[in-house]
């Protein structure tokens, strides 16, 4: 294979940092670089490899309807686009949904029908009001309403429409909703901005001020959904019901594949207003509907919600026994390790090199993101890993 890092330096455009192993093949929760060397993989496609790497059942369905049908056009009637939208609308509270490529297209697709809905039904309405360390994805709209600036300021004028309040802050998102707002834009956690968790009650005194408004709610469970807190949808442990919702990463298990979920009173696309060549296509949509069957009849869900609870008890632990550790937070298997200095690339590091992959979300944070079929042996390989790390820096 040669110098993979040279090789890759001179063609790709240098958008990211990649970490300096590359990564050929994966089982389980397992994967393994070109050397041979073998690693817990705690970062799982940034949450989308829902059931872990090579899952037999998820293989032999891509191969068999490889061998059926990859791609043929919306124009036409899909079973396996029809059996995952079924799941999809008979395991949450909306009622129709429309299939894209990935979560900022899914993004996309929200603020599109936000808008529009805002236009007929609040007098032109077009506002949508987004929180500060939000990510929403990578497009001109959608990171328009993404709330770092860093992401937003390199490429001029951003898309018009969206307001800015701190995530948490009602009284702040009360002062901002105007006559030009349609929708408030909300993760359930803020995944990219921290792993942040609201208040108990913020999801709801949100619900109950779009009601009193007569705006709509759009959630965006991307990183969320699909179990990754506990439950189908993190909605749920929130109490309410969103008008929008947007899901991708876990929902084929690291397939590329997005969803917009709506019901029935947002639900106003007509013919033409929207679309994708490759969204919702056979191959995509078999794979996703293997994925969330395993939720519900393959036991993963119950084995998210247990090795959730087992992830924030021994990261507890480190906060108990560790100065260096402050605090611990999230929902299921999205976790983060909140530490007292700005050494998370320090600890994944460390843990890189003893076997545990992760992920330096913020400078003083290390997310965990584990696929949902993760064994309680491994959480605790991967918790002992950094602890040693946590150990070795505070003996410095």
């Amino acid at each position: 294979m040669g110098d993979i890092p040279s090789r890759e330096a001179a063609i790709h455009m240098q958008t990211g940092r990649r970490l300096p192993i590359t990564l050929v093949r994966g089982e389980g929760t397992r994967v393994y670089d070109d050397e041979g060397t073998e690693y817990l993989d705690f970062i799982a496609g940034i949450a989308s490899d829902t059931l872990g790497h090579a899952d037999p059942g998820l293989a032999d369905v891509i191969a068999e309807q490889a061998r059926t049908l990859i791609h043929i056009s919306n124009i036409f009637y899909s079973v396996p686009q029809i059996e995952l939208g079924e799941w999809l609308v008979e395991h949450s509270c909306l009622d129709r949904v429309f299939f894209a490529n990935s979560g900022a297209e899914a993004n996309e697709a929200a603020i599109k029908l936000a808008r529009k809905w805002g236009i007929q039904n609040r007098d032109g309405a077009y506002e949508i009001i987004s929180t500060t360390d939000s990510f929403h994805g990578r497009t001109m709209t959608t990171v328009a309403a993404t709330g770092t600036p860093a992401y937003r300021e390199p490429f001029g004028p951003p898309t018009p429409g969206f307001v800015f309040v701190p995530y948490n802050d009602m009284d702040a998102l009360r002062e901002a909703t105007t006559a030009q707002t349609a929708a408030i834009m909300l993760e359930p956690i803020q995944g990219e901005g921290g792993v942040n968790v609201p208040d108990e009650d913020y999801l709801k005194t949100v619900r109950a001020w779009c009601d009193e408004q007569g705006i709509l709610l759009i959630l965006d469970e991307i990183q969320t959904g699909i179990g990754r807190t506990g439950t189908i949808w993190a909605y749920e442990q929130a109490g309410v019901e969103p008008d929008i919702m947007t899901s991708a990463k876990g929902i084929a298990g690291g397939v590329p594949l997005g969803a917009v979920l709506a019901k029935e009173h947002a639900s106003i696309f007509e013919p033409g207003d929207h679309g994708s060549t490759f969204g919702g296509n056979p191959l995509a949509t078999a794979a996703g509907a293997y994925v969330v069957r395993q939720l519900t009849e393959g036991g993963v869900l119950e084995n998210a919600k247990a090795r959730g609870e087992q992830l924030s008890q021994r990261l507890a632990g480190l906060v108990d026994r560790h100065p260096l550790a402050i605090g611990e937070d999230g929902g299921g298997l999205l976790r983060r390790l909140e530490l007292a200095q700005d050494v998370s690339g320090d600890i994944v590091t460390k843990a890189r090199e003893n076997g545990l992959l992760l992920n330096p979300v913020r400078p003083n944070r290390v997310r965990f993101m584990p696929p949902l079929n993760v064994t309680a042996a491994e959480i605790d390989q991967a918790v002992d890993i950094v602890e040693a790390a946590l150990t070795e820096l505070e003996s410095n």
